[in-house]
């Protein structure tokens, strides 16, 4: 059977292949299909990376096969009988009441179409939600507007990190994309920190979000999961081949939405436990001593990193907001010699999670990029957040 709906989705795209290629050699080639994700005049779901994405492929290949049956049968009765059986021949509309025969029929044909459809359909969704016996967990959680990662169980449990949209790309974006000529196949896909998994190990993903909606889908694996502030939802995938996949936030979570692209990097297992090793010494390279006394321009250049990389696409690079977001640049409790204020803010965040926590920074994080915010711009109070008071506050 599956065999057949293959020929046939063959046969369907075969036409509409050649309509893309002539539209492509029409003009000049911006971008080339990129591996694990979107293709070029694509139509088509993307080649399957698990079982389960090639399970939705069939599925989706059958409904519409007996859909397209169901509709031609319904409505080709339909016409026959209208044009066979019209005033203008002769024919008189029959006169009956109540048919016992038609009436068994009508319902027991449709509800064997339902079965049809509702057995295979079904068997997906219980198959999507077994997320028993994974051999890694990972957290996904949205936040406007990145994406952050933490290993929970299995190898590289403890490894966390934020997943953040190029800066080049954005830039690009800002500037009304790619030039002419200019070939950037993973454009607005491409992160500073993908997600990193193993080929043929079970991942359960788990989703969650600090301020608004977000939904995790990697179209590849078959996957899309919401990711709502307050509830923890769940979803699994298993890569059977190594490569690089794509997916992006596919919840309209604001202005930014289409800056939280998704990276899946899988690799081998071997590979992965190089990888482990390697975050887990660079977990340890940052991990900062907190009773270290920094000076004000150490860690005010550290600041400046650190609100480019996390505060600027809300904030903006100028301090100045944007909407509901309020600015920096003149905010009182930036400007208050309370610094302990500023530092509750970073650490839980505030208006109903409009600002999140940023609690996954570090205590020199937290503590450098407050005083960079305190002494760029207007503001310049010269006063100096050490990470011994942001250790402090979160005691």
């Amino acid at each position: 059977m599956k065999s057949i709906l293959a020929k046939l989705a063959s046969l369907t795209l075969a036409g509409c292949a050649w309509v893309s290629t002539a539209a492509v050699a029409a003009g000049p080639a911006a971008i080339n299909d990129l591996p694990g994700g979107p293709s070029v005049m694509q139509l088509n779901l993307r080649p399957a990376a698990t079982k389960i994405a090639e399970d939705q492929a069939w599925l989706h290949w059958y409904m519409l096969i007996l859909c397209t049956v169901i509709f031609v049968g319904v409505f080709g009765v339909m016409f026959y009988s209208i044009w066979k059986h019209r005033k203008s021949v002769g024919h008189k509309a029959a006169s009956f009441h109540e048919s016992t025969t038609v009436e068994i029929i009508w319902t027991i044909v449709p509800f064997i179409m339902v079965i049809l459809m509702a057995l295979p359909a079904t068997r997906m969704v219980v198959e999507l939600k077994d997320t028993t016996n994974a051999d890694l967990t990972i957290k996904a959680t949205g936040l406007q507007w990145k994406w952050g990662y933490d290993y929970i169980k299995g190898e590289g449990e403890g490894l966390g990190f934020f997943s953040t949209i190029d800066p080049g790309h954005r830039a690009m974006s800002n500037s009304g994309g790619p030039k002419p000529g200019q070939v950037v196949d993973d454009y607005l896909l491409k992160v500073d920190n993908p997600m990193v998994v193993p080929v043929g190990k079970k991942v359960r993903i788990i989703t969650t979000a600090t301020d608004v909606i977000h939904a995790f889908a990697v179209p590849s694996f078959g996957i899309k999961q919401d990711a709502i502030p307050g509830f923890v939802r769940d979803i699994w995938f298993r890569a059977e081949k190594t490569g690089d996949f794509y997916g992006q936030c596919s919840e309209l979570c604001g202005k930014e939405h289409s800056y939280m692209p998704i990276h899946v990097k899988v690799v081998s297992a071997q590979d992965y436990s190089k990888w482990v090793d390697a975050e887990k010494v660079k977990l340890a390279a940052k991990a900062d001593d907190p009773a270290k006394v920094w000076s004000a321009e150490e860690i005010t250049k550290r600041g400046e990193k650190v609100y480019a990389a996390n505060c600027a696409a809300c904030h903006q690079p100028n301090g100045k907001g944007l909407g509901p977001i309020k600015a920096l640049d003149g905010a009182v409790v930036v400007l208050d010699a309370d610094k302990g204020k500023q530092i509750a803010v970073l650490l839980n965040g505030q208006a109903n999670g409009t600002m999140p926590s940023w609690k996954a920074l570090s205590d020199t994080d937290i503590a450098a990029v407050i005083t960079f915010t305190k002494n760029n711009w207007s503001n310049k109070t010269g006063q100096l957040v050490q990470p011994s008071d942001v250790k402090v506050a979160r005691q």
